[in-house]
């Protein structure tokens, strides 16, 4: 299957995680977020930077995952906090997270989107001992800002 990350074009030439707490992990832990499709991670990228920056080079990182089911455990919404997609959330998503990355449960965790609940974002333990064999950068393409959007 294949995912996408928007990334400053000097992040985006290989896959590497910069190990700052997120949602789902906490500090020093090596996660890659992707989304399911360019239209969620565009969308991720708006809320978590907070504004549009047309003049800062992106690109969209297109990364392959095997499609082995054990390498990945998907959360449903049921097993999530009422207030999950607040940052109030945080904490218990962080504790979830952080024990699936502890673990080394699955290389991959599927997450809700708390932007579209009904989509989501693949969490990739880039230290995982399946990541190298069964994680890839497809291709990088240059993403762009729609000017209706500004």
């Amino acid at each position: 299957m294949e995912v996408f990350r928007i990334s400053k074009h000097t992040h985006a030439t290989g896959l590497s995680a910069s190990g700052s707490a997120n949602r789902w992990n906490l500090k020093g832990q090596y996660v890659l977020y992707a989304g399911s499709s360019r239209s969620l991670a565009s969308l991720e990228l708006v809320v978590h930077r907070g504004v549009i920056e047309p003049l800062t080079s992106y690109k969209v990182m297109v990364i392959s995952l095997s499609d082995e089911d054990y390498l990945v455990r998907q959360v449903s919404t049921k097993e999530l906090p009422p207030d999950w997609r607040r940052v109030a959330g945080y904490p218990a998503l962080q504790r979830l997270g952080s024990a699936w990355y502890v673990a080394q449960e699955t290389l991959v965790l599927k997450v809700p989107s708390a932007v579209i609940p009904y989509e989501y974002n693949y969490l990739i333990n880039t230290e995982h001992p399946d990541f190298a064999r069964h994680v890839q950068l497809v291709r990088t393409e240059d993403y762009f800002w729609d000017d209706r959007l500004l």
